[in-house]
C-alpha cells in the first residue's frame, strides 16, 4: 500500500509544479527528439544508398573509359586503343565462372524526333544485356533481342520520359524515331526507373535511365562514325554470377585489361558492392557522431533532473519527517523520488519522440532528404531516457530516504 502511495505522491506533486516540471524535462524532450531525428536521417540516407546500388547492380563490376584532351589521347592511341568491343569478347571468352556482359556507348546526337514530337534523350548502343544487367523492367514491348544486334537492325527501345515526348500518351510500340539521320522502330517502352535523388553516390555519377533511348550496339557503331581518337565504348558492364567471387572476379577483369590495353591507365573499375560498404563505414561513423551529440543532451537533461530533484528534497524535508512518522519505510521514500524521475523522464521521452518525427518530417519536407523513424530508434531514444531518468533519480532518492526523521520533523 505504501508502494502505491509513494508513486501517487509523487505524480501529485509533479503536478502541483508542471512549470518546473517542464523546464526539467526540457533537457530529455530535445535529447529524445535528437535521438530520433538524426537516426531517422541516417536510416533514410542508407535506405536511399541501397536503392542508388540497386540501379548500379549490387553483383556488377563497371568499366568505365576515361577522358582525355585531343594531344594526350595521340600519345595514348600509340599503344591502346582504348575500350572496344575487343574487351568485351575478352571477358566474355576468359572469366569464369561465364559473366553476363554488355557494352555501352553514348551516341552523340543532333536531332531526336517522331512525327508527333521531338526529345532531348541520351542515345545509347547498348547490347541485349543491358536490361538484366541493370535492373530495367520492361512497360510495353520488349528490348531487342541478340539478333537484333548480330543483324544490326534499327530499332530501339525508350525510356518512359523519352517516350512521352516523342508520342506523348499514345502508344509508341510500333512507331518510328529518327536520331540524327537514321530512321529506327520502336521495339519496346522501359517501365519508370527509381534511381532516388542523388545524382553522384560515393564520386559516382547516376543518370537516370527515364530520358534514355537504347538502340542495338553494332547498329550504333555501324550506322554512326566514330572518331579514330574516341573509346569505341564508354562503359562495359560485367554481371558476375551468383557464386562467384566478387573480389576475384574484379582482380582477373583489372589483369586482363592491363593486358589488352599493354598497361595503359586509360579506363577504370567501379565495384558497387565496395562502394557500399564504403558508404555504409562512413553511415556509421556519421550514427556514431550523431549519436553522441544527442547523447550529450539527454546526460545534460539528466543533470536537470538530478539537480532539481536535490532541491527538491530540501524543500520536502518536513514533508519527508512527516510520512516517516506515520509509518513510512525508507524504501518508500526511495520509491517516491525514484518515481518522479522516472516520470519526468518518460513524459520528456514522449515528448521527444513526438518533436524528433516533427523534426525529420520538415527535414524531409524541406531539404528533399529521405527520412525514416524506424522502431529501433525510438525504442532505443526512449528507454535511454527512462534509464537515464533512473540513473539520475537514484542518489537524491537515496538521500532522502537516509534523512533523520526527527531532524526533518525540525527543519524549518
Amino acid at each position: 500500500m505504501f508502494n502505491l502511495e509513494s508513486v501517487r505522491v509523487a505524480l501529485n506533486n509533479l503536478g502541483r509544479r508542471k512549470l518546473r516540471s517542464f523546464l526539467t524535462m526540457l533537457g530529455m524532450i530535445f535529447g529524445v527528439s535528437a535521438v530520433i531525428s538524426m537516426l531517422s536521417i541516417g536510416a533514410g540516407a542508407e535506405d536511399e544508398s541501397l536503392r542508388t546500388i540497386a540501379s548500379f547492380g549490387i553483383r556488377n563490376i563497371i568499366i568505365n573509359a576515361k577522358d582525355f584532351k585531343t594531344e594526350e589521347l595521340k600519345q595514348i592511341r600509340i599503344d591502346s586503343l582504348g575500350l572496344n568491343m575487343r574487351d568485351v569478347e575478352a571477358i566474355e571468352a576468359v572469366l569464369r565462372p561465364k559473366p553476363r556482359v554488355s557494352a555501352k556507348r553514348i551516341l552523340k546526337t543532333w536531332q531526336v524526333v517522331s512525327e508527333k514530337g521531338r526529345s532531348d534523350s541520351r542515345v545509347l548502343g547498348v547490347s541485349s544485356t543491358y536490361p538484366e544487367i541493370n535492373n530495367l523492367r520492361l512497360l510495353q514491348g520488349s528490348f531487342f533481342l541478340p539478333f537484333d544486334n548480330e543483324g544490326e537492325n534499327q530499332v530501339c527501345v525508350l525510356g518512359i520520359t523519352a517516350k512521352q515526348k516523342l508520342f506523348g500518351f499514345g502508344d509508341a510500340v510500333g512507331q518510328k524515331v529518327k536520331i540524327n539521320d537514321q530512321w529506327f522502330s520502336v521495339v519496346g517502352v522501359l517501365a519508370d526507373a527509381t534511381t532516388g535523388s542523388k545524382q553522384e553516390f560515393e564520386g559516382v555519377k547516376i543518370q537516370n535511365p527515364n530520358n534514355d533511348i537504347y538502340i542495338p550496339i553494332y547498329t550504333c557503331l555501324k550506322k554512326f562514325d566514330v572518331d579514330e581518337l574516341e573509346n569505341q565504348l564508354n562503359e562495359v558492364d560485367v554481371q558476375v554470377p551468383e557464386g562467384a567471387d566478387l573480389k576475384t572476379q574484379s582482380a582477373s577483369i583489372t589483369s586482363l585489361l592491363a593486358t589488352m590495353h599493354r598497361y595503359i591507365d586509360d579506363y577504370s573499375l567501379v565495384v558497387p558492392e565496395k562502394l557500399l560498404e564504403q558508404n555504409q563505414r562512413e553511415q556509421q561513423i556519421f550514427d556514431i557522431v550523431m549519436g553522441a551529440i544527442a547523447s550529450i543532451s539527454l546526460l545534460v537533461g539528466g543533470i536537470g533532473i538530478m539537480n532539481i530533484m536535490l532541491a527538491s528534497v530540501l524543500e520536502r524535508t518536513s514533508e519527508i519527517g512527516l510520512r516517516r512518522a506515520i509509518g513510512a519505510r525508507k524504501r518508500d521514500i526511495r520509491l517516491q523520488f525514484i518515481a518522479e524521475a522516472v516520470a519526468l523522464s518518460l513524459v520528456g521521452g514522449l515528448i521527444g519522440i513526438g518533436l524528433g518525427w516533427g523534426i525529420a518530417k520538415l527535414v524531409a519536407a524541406f531539404s528533399g532528404w529521405s527520412t525514416i523513424i524506424t522502431i529501433e530508434s525510438v525504442t532505443l531514444s526512449f528507454g535511454v531516457s527512462t534509464m537515464v531518468g533512473l540513473v539520475f533519480g537514484i542518489y537524491p532518492a537515496v538521500q532522502a530516504s537516509n534523512l533523520d526523521p526527527i531532524e526533518c520533523l525540525r527543519y524549518e
